[in-house]
C-alpha cells in the first residue's frame, strides 16, 4: 500500500471513527435519502455477511441523530443534498442496537446478553433522568431499564425507549437494529432455538408493531426468519433481500467504485484479475455487484485469494451438498461446470441449519452470498466462491465427481501435450463414471462434462464459454494469465466428427480473439453414439500457423 493514502477500513463498521482517522470510504449515503423517498415503516435489508450492513447502519445513526456530529459527512454526497440535509439531518432521537453479540450456550446467558445490550442503550440517554418532559413516573420507568429486567419488561424495553425519548424531543425516534438474525442461528445451534424465537418475536411485536412513537425502523441481518412468525401480524413490514431491486448498489461495491478505489490506490492493472475474484453478485439492471471485504483485503495483502468462505455458514452448508440432500449435488456439480441452475427462490429459511428442500438449500446460499440469483437462475458468482466449491467436491465422499476433478491437471497437460487420444480416454472415463447428468445424450450435456474435466485450467487461464470471435461462437476460449501458455480453441460437436469442429474453427476464424499468442491449440472435440448405445469419443488437436 502505498504511503499517505488513506487507509483501508478491513474490519471497521463504526462509521464516525471511519470518518475521523482518515480511512478510505466508498461513498454509500445515498442510501439515506433513498431510504426515505422509498418509504417504509419498518424495512429489513437481508444481505451476506461482510457486504457492508453494519457500516449502513452506524451511518443511518450518525446522519438522523440529535446526539451525533453530522460534520463528518462534509464532502459526501449526501452533503449535496443541501434541503433535503435541512430537514433531516440531526433532526430525531436514534435509538441503535445490535445483536451480533448475543452469542450464548444457554437461552438464561442469551436473554441477560440481550437486556444487557438493551440496558446499554438506554444509558446512553442518561439525561432523560432530569428531563423536565417527563414525569416521576417516567423517570422510574426509565431507571428499570437499567436494572435486571423481568421477560416481560424485556418484551417491552424497547417500546418504552422509544416512547420516553419521543415524549423528550417531542417527536418519534428512528430504531436502528443491526443483525438481528445472530441471536436464532446462535439458539438454534445450541438447543434453546424456540425460546429465543419468543422472545425476539415479543421484542419486535411490542416496539414495530403499531408503535406511534416510532419514525421508522430498518432491520439487517443474513436472512428472513420467518417460517416461525417473528413478524406476527407486522404488516407494515418491507423485506429488501438480495434479489429486490430497491437499493441494491448500497451493498457491495460496483464495477465503477472498485476501479476509484484501485485509481486512488494506483492498483488499475489488478483491475481485471480482482474482477474474476469478487465480482458477479447481480444487481436488477444486469450489472454486478464485488465482495466488499475480499476486495479490501486483496488491495491490503497485494494478493487474490479466498479470504471470505473460511468462517461463518459455508462449512454448515457444504454438508447438505456432500451429503446430496434432495439432489443438490448434482446442481452444485452443474454450476461448477458453468451451467446456470433454475430455482425457485425462498425468501426466508428457519436458520442456517434447518433446511428441508433443494430450493431452501440453495435459497440459503443465495442469502450467504455463496451463489449469485438473476431472472430466475443460480450460478457460481467468481473465482473466490468457484475455489470454495471445488474444494468442496473434491472431498472423498463425493466419489466420482472429485476423481475427475482431481483428474483436470492431466486433462490439461495432455492438451498442451497435442495427445487428443489421451484427452479423449479422460473424456471416456468422466462419462464411464455414471453420474446422472453426465449420462449426456446432448452437445450442450457435453460440454457441462468438458467444463469439469478442464476445471483445473481456470489456475492458468480465464475461461468462457460460447464467446464471440471471429465469424461466429466459439464453445471454449481459453486465454492464458500467465507467460509459457498457450491460447486454446476448443469446439464441441455431437453425433459427428472432431475433424468438423476444426474445420469451424478455421473457417469462423475463431481465432480472431486470440491471434497475439505466441502459441495458438485447435481442439475438437466430438462424442458419438449409436442405436445399440456404443459410445465413442475422439478428439483431433492441432497447432495454429
Amino acid at each position: 500500500m502505498h504511503q499517505n493514502k488513506k487507509k483501508l477500513p478491513i474490519g471497521i463498521d463504526n462509521f464516525e471513527k471511519l470518518r475521523l482517522n482518515d480511512f478510505y470510504y466508498v461513498d454509500k449515503t445515498g442510501l439515506i435519502k433513498e431510504l426515505l423517498n422509498n418509504w417504509g415503516e419498518v424495512n429489513l435489508f437481508t444481505r451476506p455477511r461482510r457486504f457492508g450492513k453494519s457500516l449502513n447502519m452506524s451511518m443511518l445513526e450518525n446522519f438522523f441523530s440529535i446526539e451525533k456530529n453530522q460534520d463528518i459527512f462534509h464532502g459526501l454526497k449526501i452533503a449535496k443534498e443541501t434541503t433535503f440535509c435541512e430537514e433531516y439531518m440531526g433532526k430525531y432521537p436514534v435509538i441503535s442496537i445490535s445483536l451480533k453479540s448475543v452469542n450464548a450456550a444457554s437461552f438464561e446467558s442469551a436473554f441477560q446478553l440481550t437486556a444487557q445490550i438493551i440496558a446499554e442503550a438506554a444509558e446512553k440517554v442518561q439525561f432523560l433522568m432530569e428531563s423536565e418532559q417527563l414525569t416521576e413516573y417516567n423517570r422510574n420507568e426509565y431507571q428499570k431499564l437499567l436494572e435486571d429486567m423481568s421477560e416481560a419488561e424485556l418484551f417491552g424495553s424497547l417500546k418504552k425507549l422509544t416512547r420516553l425519548l419521543s415524549r423528550h424531543y417531542d417527536m418519534p425516534v428512528i430504531l436502528l437494529i443491526d443483525e438481528y438474525d445472530v441471536p436464532l442461528a446462535k439458539a438454534y445451534e445450541n438447543g434453546y432455538y424456540e425460546q429465543m424465537v419468543f422472545l425476539i418475536r415479543n421484542l419486535f411485536d411490542q416496539v414495530l408493531k403499531g408503535n406511534e412513537n416510532l419514525k421508522f425502523a430498518v432491520l439487517t441481518g443474513c436472512m428472513r426468519i420467518s417460517k416461525e412468525s417473528i413478524f406476527t401480524g407486522l404488516n407494515n413490514l418491507r423485506v429488501l433481500s438480495v434479489s429486490d431491486v430497491e437499493f441494491d448498489e448500497y451493498f457491495g461495491f460496483t464495477d465503477e467504485e472498485v476501479q476509484e478505489l484501485l485509481s486512488y490506490y494506483r492498483c488499475t492493472d489488478k483491475y481485471h484479475v480482482i474482477k474474476e475474484w469478487y465480482d458477479g453478485y447481480y444487481k436488477s439492471d444486469d450489472t454486478s455487484l464485488f465482495n466488499p471485504r475480499s476486495v479490501s483485503l486483496a488491495l491490503q495483502k497485494g494478493k487474490c485469494k479466498n479470504y471470505w468462505t473460511e468462517t461463518g455458514p459455508m462449512n454448515e452448508i457444504a454438508e447438505y451438498i456432500e451429503h446430496n440432500v434432495d439432489e443438490v449435488r448434482e446442481d452444485i456439480v452443474k454450476m461448477v461446470a458453468g451451467i446456470p441452475i433454475e430455482v425457485e427462490l425462498e425468501g426466508y429459511a428457519a436458520s442456517q441449519l434447518q433446511l428441508d428442500s433443494r430450493d431452501e438449500i440453495l435459497s440459503a446460499m443465495v442469502v450467504f452470498g455463496f451463489l449469485s440469483y438473476h431472472d430466475g437462475f443460480l450460478r457460481i458468482p467468481n473465482h473466490e466462491l468457484m475455489e470454495k466449491f471445488q474444494r468442496v467436491l473434491k472431498r472423498k465422499s463425493m466419489g466420482s465427481v472429485a476423481d475427475i476433478v482431481n483428474n483436470s491437471k492431466n486433462v490439461l497437460d495432455a492438451t498442451i501435450a497435442l495427445d487428443g487420444q489421451k484427452v479423449a480416454q479422460y473424456i471416456e472415463e468422466a462419462h464411464d463414471r455414471e453420474i446422472p447428468f453426465l449420462q449426456y445424450n446432448n452437445e450442450n450435456s457435453l460440454s457441462c462434462v468438458i467444463t469439469l474435466c478442464y476445471l483445473y485450467a481456470r489456475n492458468y487461464y480465464d475461461v468462457t464459454r460460447e464467446d464471440k470471435s471471429g465469424k461466429g461462437y466459439v464453445d471454449y476460449l481459453f486465454t492464458p494469465k500467465k507467460k509459457g501458455y498457450p491460447a486454446i480453441i476448443l469446439e464441441l460437436k455431437y453425433n459427428k466428427c472432431a475433424e468438423e469442429a476444426i474445420d469451424q474453427i478455421k473457417k469462423k476464424n475463431y481465432v480472431e480473439r486470440v491471434k497475439d499468442f505466441d502459441e495458438i491449440l485447435f481442439v475438437g472435440i466430438n462424442y458419438s453414439t449409436d442405436a445399440d448405445e456404443h459410445k465413442h469419443h475422439d478428439c483431433i488437436i492441432e497447432k495454429y500457423k
